[in-house]
C-alpha cells in the first residue's frame, strides 16, 4: 500500500490531482477503444473509492470524450494525456490511468479484460492473471 495521498498529473504538468483513499482494484483493458486511446496494446487503470479524487490544478484544462456506448474518457486538453474514465451513470465512479500517478500507486493489475480484442501484434504476457473475453 502506498502512502496517501497519491498524487499525479498530465505530461505537461497543467493538470494535477490527488487521491485521498486506497485504490480499490487495478486492471488491464485490451479493448480496441483503449488501444486507440493510448496507442498501446492495453490500458492499465485503477478504480478509486468514490469521492477520493480531487483536482488540485488545471481543472479548466480537462476535456472529455464521451463515446456513445462506454465510459467517458477525461484527458488534458493541452497535452492529451489520458487521466481517468468516469461511469456515465455515477460521476463519482472513476478509474485513474496508472501512468498518470507520480510514483508507485501501491496496487498492481489483478486481471486482463476484453482479451477477445487484444492486439495481435503484442501478445498478452503469461503473468498468471485471469483473462476475460469481455468485462468480468
Amino acid at each position: 500500500m502506498a502512502d496517501l495521498p497519491l498524487t499525479g498529473g498530465c505530461l505537461c504538468g497543467g493538470v494535477r490531482f490527488r487521491v485521498d483513499a486506497p485504490l480499490v482494484v487495478a486492471t488491464y483493458c485490451h479493448c480496441t477503444r483503449c488501444q486507440r486511446r493510448t496507442g498501446t496494446a492495453a490500458s492499465a487503470q485503477a478504480r478509486i473509492q468514490p469521492g477520493s479524487l480531487t483536482v488540485t490544478q488545471g481543472e479548466e484544462l480537462i476535456r472529455t470524450y464521451a463515446p456513445p456506448d462506454g465510459f467517458p474518457k477525461l484527458f488534458c486538453g493541452a497535452c492529451g494525456s489520458a487521466l481517468w474514465s468516469r461511469s456515465p451513470d455515477d460521476f463519482e465512479l472513476l478509474s485513474v490511468r496508472l501512468g498518470a500517478f507520480d510514483g508507485d500507486p501501491g496496487i498492481r493489475p489483478s486481471l486482463h479484460q476484453f482479451v477477445a480484442y487484444a492486439a495481435p501484434w503484442e501478445p498478452i504476457p503469461d503473468d498468471g492473471l485471469p483473462r476475460y473475453d469481455e468485462r468480468p
